[in-house]
């Protein structure tokens, strides 16, 4: 994020920038990449941080949060406890990302809280995932002054787009749809021209791009759009969860050692900080969703798919600039429903386009969701809907529910082991009685 606001050169481009983090050992360690990113640099932002939260946020415009309650160990016992059962941990789907809400919800509504206490006219651009379900509890404190993003919708519009030799894949208008990590391309124009169709009868353009080759030419088609890359989770779960629990480690678990080491080597001043955290975010992003490349037997990332990206800095910033410079631009982004999807009510927050001006995020006319998709987004919301009235009430009762009435639950008795086994691992979620 930080690079992105040094290549920002525009009228009133931020000046300052404050970190905040409970460990100041990580503050440090992040101090340091974000100084070598700007030495050299003409006017870059300031740097400052702090282990105080409404020190933070005290005068700030924007505040973009990523946080993750119980850290990365936290994100391998979500794995681990789940892949016990035999289904999926994965950390924004199925039972890993209940559990990852469950603890979460309370933390983001602390901070929801002191932003409206604190800075009540700044913009809250949340990060945090389950992105949907943290920025729909948010908004219930900060209205529609909290906005989630995610890079992955304009990543996959962007690959469809070269993909259909688009010169400015940028300018395609997306028809997109859904909840964060649980949405579909229904459309792709460009110059007016709705070109998905000519894309739905080629395999050789479907398995040219990512989300082509992991979920199958005849699949794509079935479907009749092409589907963001989390539902591989849902349309091939069964290879997924064998997948997982054939590999040598878990994404979080190996994310925690990665992590780890990345901070044991910034402990040492001497060592090039920027440097290795770019050597440290490079692997990650070549091992993303590998477990599920290796189901589909889809092979390793191509570069395109590493390159091409929207990226989460990118989305960042243009909303940033949206908003403070009062340039209209259009945005997926998760933001409170209001009429856009029928079969949802008013406050439902859903991944959609969106209208970006100096008055927030305004989503804007989608085709409905129909089918399948329309059930699936309905069953999901009501798991999102079950856990906020877990987190509000404590209630270990709603918390059974919201894993019982997940797709990828497949027992009441198993969500019943689950919320024990989370309760125990998790003290996050000792709340639950």
């Amino acid at each position: 994020m930080y690079g992105a606001l040094l290549r920002d050169r525009g009228e009133g481009r931020v000046s300052e920038v404050t970190l905040y983090d409970l460990d100041a050992g990580r503050l440090s360690a992040v101090a340091r990449v974000l100084a070598e990113q700007a030495a050299g640099e003409a006017d870059p932002p300031e740097v400052s941080t702090t282990t105080d939260l409404d020190e933070a946020l005290r005068g700030a415009d924007f505040v973009f949060s990523a946080i993750r309650v119980g850290g990365l160990e936290g994100r391998a016992a979500d794995e681990r406890v789940a892949l016990a059962e035999g289904v999926l941990g994965q950390e924004t789907v199925g039972a890993g990302g209940i559990a990852y809400g469950l603890r979460t919800l309370p933390v983001a509504d602390m901070i929801a809280r002191r932003v409206a206490a604190v800075a009540p006219d700044a913009w809250f651009i949340n990060f945090t995932n389950p992105a949907g379900l943290v920025t729909e509890a948010m908004s219930r404190r900060l209205g529609d002054r909290v906005i989630g993003i995610c890079d992955s919708p304009v990543g996959l519009g962007r690959r469809v787009a070269h993909a259909l030799g688009a010169q400015k894949p940028q300018e395609a208008w997306l028809d997109y749809a859904g909840l964060n990590h649980l949405g579909w391309l229904r459309g792709l124009r460009i110059d007016g021209r709705d070109e998905l169709p000519r894309l739905l009868r080629d395999d050789g353009l479907l398995e040219s791009f990512e989300e082509g080759r992991l979920f199958g030419a005849e699949w794509i088609r079935s479907v009749g759009a092409v589907p963001n890359e989390y539902l591989h989770y849902y349309y091939f779960n069964r290879e997924t969860v064998r997948a997982y629990r054939e590999a040598r480690q878990t994404r979080g678990a190996f994310l925690r050692d990665q992590q780890a080491r990345f901070y044991e080597r910034m402990r040492d001043e001497a060592a090039p900080a920027l440097k290795t955290w770019d050597g440290t975010r490079a692997e990650r992003e070549a091992t993303y969703m590998a477990e599920n490349r290796e189901a589909a037997g889809a092979g390793e990332r191509d570069e395109a798919s590493l390159t091409e990206s929207g990226g989460y800095e990118k989305v960042a910033l243009a909303l940033m600039r949206a908003i403070a410079r009062d340039e209209r631009t259009t945005l997926i982004l998760n933001v409170r429903n209001g009429t856009t999807l029928p079969n949802l009510d008013a406050d439902a927050v859903v991944e959609v386009p969106c209208l970006v001006d100096g008055n927030g995020a305004h989503p804007v006319a989608v085709s409905p969701l129909e089918g399948h998709q329309a059930a699936l987004v309905g069953a999901v919301k009501a798991v999102e809907r079950q856990s906020l009235e877990a987190a509000a009430s404590g209630s270990r009762s709603a918390a059974v529910a919201a894993f019982a009435l997940h797709p990828l639950v497949d027992s009441v008795a198993v969500a019943r082991r689950l919320v024990d086994a989370y309760r125990e691992v998790h003290p996050g979620m000792g709340y639950l009685a």
